[in-house]
């Protein structure tokens, strides 16, 4: 990876680090705030630009296609496309990287896919870091042909094909039981180099063995604090057992925040608090071997949301790391 990366990334060389996941881009019944449907594009940009301002490592963008009518009371029709809303972004921001959390780059040819996010870190001076997942909603892998079943094997073959498709070659060459590419030239190249970053997101067995043979990084879903410890444990005995000596930049998911005592009702998981109080709870994340924490705040609207955000990067992240 480039050296901007390995400064923040690099596993026992930094900080613990912190990102979130975009508000309004994705608006699931199961994390959404109340005032993100009526939201909008300069919603997105104004808490960019928080994050840019506030130190926050990266923000990220889902991927869902199409949402079949049996999820969309839970799920929402509300997803926008990662590399469109990314590239929107990177045009208003100067630091922040750009995370796809998660593509599902198993319903799309892998040559598309590296012209996308090529394309991408290109225009954003090398910021892209690629998060990929196997996908859940069958109807989107029907719609497009893809065999929901065999997800797995085709993720698989795809991150490899990435990481030829990606790296520094303009003429990459790839042989795959479902994919073979060669002698198709492709520019713009990436910034980053050997190639940008590629996370692995899921905790299922499958996703975990995935982050340790084929990831540069793991992003965990839906474990809680409790069964990090294993997982982790779990992932570092596969890398070591593959052979792959590069250790894997290991995330987490944390409780939703609220920076100082909110005075309405945040939810019972919510940390919430004094500075030093949240930064105590999320040092653990540090102590169990994560080297980044993906944060969600408790907000009532935009102006809230990127308040919290300046308040957790001027009084609690300098003490993340005490």
């Amino acid at each position: 990876m480039d050296s901007a990366y390995e400064a923040v990334w690099r596993p026992g060389a930094g900080r613990l680090a912190y990102g979130m996941q975009l508000p309004v881009q994705a608006q699931s019944a199961l994390f959404a705030e109340g005032w993100e449907p009526g939201a909008g594009p300069g919603d997105l940009v104004a808490v960019a630009q928080a994050a840019d301002r506030h130190g926050f490592a990266y923000i990220a963008c889902c991927e869902h296609i199409a949402i079949p009518r049996r999820l969309a009371e839970a799920m929402s029709t509300v997803w926008y496309d990662p590399v469109a809303t990314l590239a929107h972004l990177a045009a208003v921001t100067e630091r922040v990287r750009l995370l796809s959390h998660v593509a599902v780059v198993g319903l799309k040819h892998p040559l598309v896919t590296a012209k996308q996010y090529a394309t991408l870190d290109r225009l954003s001076g090398g910021r892209l870091i690629l998060g990929v997942g196997a996908g859940h909603v069958r109807e989107e892998f029907d719609a497009l042909g893809v065999d929901f079943e065999r997800r797995g094997a085709v993720v698989d073959e795809v991150v490899d094909a990435l990481k030829v498709a990606l790296g520094p070659e303009e003429f990459p060459e790839f042989a795959g039981e479902r994919f073979t590419f060669e002698g198709l030239g492709q520019a713009p190249r990436p910034v980053q180099m050997p190639r940008p970053p590629i996370w692995v997101g899921g905790s299922s067995p499958a996703a975990v063995r995935r982050a340790a043979v084929r990831g540069d990084g793991w992003l965990p879903q839906g474990d809680r604090r409790a069964e990090l410890p294993a997982q982790i444990g779990k992932l570092r005995r596969l890398r070591e057992a593959a052979g792959v000596e590069e250790p894997a930049v290991i995330g987490a998911i944390a409780e939703p925040l609220y920076v100082g005592e909110p005075g309405w009702e945040a939810g019972r998981r919510t940390l919430s608090g004094a500075p030093e109080r949240i930064a105590e709870s999320l040092r653990e994340y540090g102590a169990m071997g994560v080297h980044q924490i993906q944060v969600r705040f408790r907000s009532r609207s935009r102006d809230e949301l990127t308040e919290q955000m300046a308040a957790f990067g001027s009084d609690v992240a300098p003490l993340l790391n005490d």
